[in-house]
Order: structure tokens, then sequence, then C-alpha cells
């Protein structure tokens, strides 16, 4: 094992905490010189019945959002109420897009879907749709087939209706893939609520963005989620709550420094919270993720160098934590992980090459998580290597449920270090497979 991880702290993070990553640093993970922008820039107030702009859908707050990115930076103020969108509200640049917390709500339209009456053609501007009276220039829409998977759905805005055509529109930026009619192929009204595409040094907070999933359509998480960023840095997010997604709560993809700091991801109908595709460096603290419909946290492929510290993980469909695929150097600190329906934390089978490794579990909670379905409350699986559970609490808590084993190492896992863990109500601390 690496001597900086023996120490205690994967690859890089004892650096980092020298240097302040874990403290409260007065403008998070934003450029300085951009948050004295966001601080001293112009700040515009958007609201139902008062404010520099007035309305209640996506539109009046993103034209303050692109007023206020237009000047060099600042900030948007939402007043309270309810606010109900048919597009993301699509941040920019040295942008903080600030509510009340509690009281400002953006709230996803109810959804509508369409077959597509042509093929759509990769990086064609344009569908047409067998049903276009449900939707409107200005949408924001997903195109897939109903075996689209990850990135291989497509997402636009509808800008024009087509002079040729009366079901046609043009979008404002081409598919990503080929999606055929006999393929099946749709058109959904399903968007993320806030959104961040190639923006750097934007803060979110005070917000709930409610996905009204009973009526939404579902977006998959690699393209969308209530909060979602994609190929973006230094994006901070904070005190808001992220409330029955048609997904993911929270999905940052291709994403650098990303902090997700105070939050609550509640009832979405897939993850909780999804960092992932080569997202480095996040920071995941202070947050709850509660009775989504699959895992608490799902660290997707290639993440790197983080920290989730301090987080209540409960209650959720899946897993309490998920890692894999090149998931390596995490710090996982003072977490509460209890009541999930499978493992509390899985290390997902992956070779050698692609395995989670270096990781760190120190002081958390991992408590009455498998009840349905785990051979331990920790499963190790794959060619994982170099993993330390330090001083944490694992097993059957109070509620006395879940499976009777504490770690379970797979018989290709190698170097997992367990030092001063206390285990609660199991037959066997720790299991070879």
């Amino acid at each position: 094992m690496d001597e900086k991880a023996a120490l205690g702290y994967p690859i890089g993070w004892r650096e980092r905490l020298k240097g302040g990553a874990a403290a409260d640093a007065p403008a998070g993970p934003i450029d300085p010189e951009a948050y004295e922008r966001i601080e001293h820039g112009p700040r515009v107030r958007v609201g139902p019945d008062e404010g520099d702009l007035r309305g209640t859908d996506h539109r009046a707050i993103q034209a303050a959002v692109e007023y206020v990115a237009k000047l060099g930076g600042g900030t948007v103020e939402l007043a309270p109420g309810r606010y109900t969108l048919r597009n993301a509200v699509a941040l920019r640049d040295r942008v903080r897009l600030r509510g009340t917390p509690g009281k400002t709500i953006l709230a996803a339209c109810d959804g509508a879907e369409s077959p597509l009456a042509l093929d759509g053609d990769c990086n064609e501007r344009r569908v047409t749709l067998a049903r276009p009276e449900a939707f409107r220039v200005g949408d924001g829409i997903s195109v897939q087939t109903p075996k689209s998977g990850g990135f291989a759905t497509s997402t636009a805005t509808l800008v024009a209706r087509a002079a040729d055509d009366p079901r046609a529109f043009l979008l404002d930026r081409g598919l990503y893939l080929d999606y055929l009619v006999k393929q099946e192929a749709t058109a959904r009204l399903a968007f993320p609520i806030v959104g961040a595409w190639q923006v750097r040094d934007a803060i979110v907070e005070g917000l709930v963005l409610d996905g009204n999933k009973e009526k939404a359509q579902p977006l998959n998480g690699c393209r969308g989620g209530a909060y979602y960023a994609f190929e973006s840095e230094r994006l901070w997010v904070r005190q808001c709550e992220f409330l029955r997604y048609a997904g993911d709560g929270i999905s940052f993809q291709v994403s650098q420094d990303v902090w997700i700091e105070d939050c609550l991801a509640a009832e979405c109908t897939h993850l909780g919270l999804h960092p992932g595709s080569g997202s480095q460096r996040p920071v995941v603290r202070r947050n709850t993720s509660r009775a989504n419909g699959t895992d608490g946290i799902f660290v997707c492929w290639r993440v790197k160098h983080g920290l989730f510290e301090a987080n209540t993980i409960e209650a959720n469909g899946g897993q309490g934590v998920s890692i894999g695929h090149k998931d390596t150097d995490n710090l996982f600190a003072g977490n509460t992980i209890v009541n999930n329906a499978k493992a509390g934390v899985l290390f997902r089978d992956e070779s050698e090459p692609m395995g989670a490794h270096r990781n760190v579990f120190e002081g958390n909670t991992i408590l009455d998580n498998g009840q349905r379905e785990a051979l331990a409350a920790v499963e190790i699986r794959g060619e994982t290597h170099d993993l330390v559970f330090r001083g944490n609490t694992i097993g059957r808590g109070a509620a006395g449920a879940g499976p009777d084993a504490g770690i379970w190492i797979g018989p290709q896992a190698l170097r997992v270090s367990s030092e001063g863990n206390v285990f609660k109500g199991v037959k066997q601390d720790l299991v070879k497979g």
C-alpha cells in the first residue's frame, strides 16, 4: 500500500486536509477572483409579484441569469413562491442562484411523451413528433429509445417550429445518436430543474427543487437530475432540497471540484447523489439522502480524491453507498449509513485495473442495512485492494435488522485493513468469501 494511504488517508487527502479542503472556506471551491465578482456584482431579484423581473416560470429566472452573466457575474435572488418550469434553469459562469430555504420552490411541470414520426439522425437539429400538441418552443426534452441508457439519451431545447412540417421542431443542439422509428424512439418533456453545462464558478443555494415524479417523465442520471452538472468546474450547492425527481436527486458528470453541502435528496425514483464520469475532488458533506428508489450515494466511474463526510444516508431502496469502477483515493468519514434495503457499503465487482482501490472509511455508523438483500453490512467484491476501515460502528443496531456479518471480503480482494471497528449484533465481524 502507498505510504500516504497507510498513514490513514487516500492519496492526496493528507495535503488537501492541511490545505483547508475540509474547512469551511468562505469561497468554497469557487475561484477567489470569481467569488469577488459574485459577491460584488449586480443583484437581480425575481418574484411572482415583486422584484426586478416578475414571473413564475423558467423564462423569468433564465432572463435574470443571462443579464447577470452578461455583466460578468453576480447574484440572482428568487423570492419565496412556487415556480413551474418547462425547461432547466441553465447556470452561467460566476452566477449565484439564491432562494429562501424551504420557501423558494422550483417545480417540474407535468411531463409529456410522443413517438417520433420520423427518424432522428445523429447530429440532426430537428425532431418530428407524432403528437406535437403537448410540446412548446422553449421546452426541454430528452430523446431516447426503450434501450437507451446512460449517455445514449439526447437532451436539447426546442428553439423553433419547422416551417415545412407542423409536427417538427428545431433543436439548439444536434442529437447525439440515431433514434429510429422502428426502435420505438420517443421524445419526452423531461429536463433537469437546475443545470450546469460547461460552467465554471457557479453557486446554488436555498432552493427546493420539486421533481413532480408522479406526473413528470423520467430522465436517466447520466443526462439529468433535479440538479445536474456536465463538464463543469468549481460548483457549490448549499442548503437545497432535491425532492421527488423522476431520476436522480443530484448528478454531476465529468465535473471537477463540485461541493454539495447541507442538502437533502429525498424520494427520488433513482439515486440520491450521483457523482460520476471522471469527476475529481468532489466534497459531499452534511447532506441527507433518504428514501430514494435505489442507492443513497452511487459513486460512479472514475471518481477520485473525494471527501464524503458527515452525511446521513438512510432508508434508500438500494445500497447505502455503492462504489466501483476506477473510484480510487476517496475518504468517507463520519457518515451515518442506516436502514438501507441492501448493503450499507458495496464495493462493486471490478477487475483489478478497474477496481475501487485505496479508499478509507473512518468513523462511520453502518447499521441495520441489507434488510432486503446483502451478504454483510459491508460487501467488498471484485479484485479490490488497499482499503482501510477504521473506527466504524458496523452491523445491527436497535432495529436488529440485516445480515449477520460485518464485513464480507470477496475471494479476490486484497489488503483490507480493519482497525478499531466496533461490530454490533453480528455473528462474524469479518468473513472471507
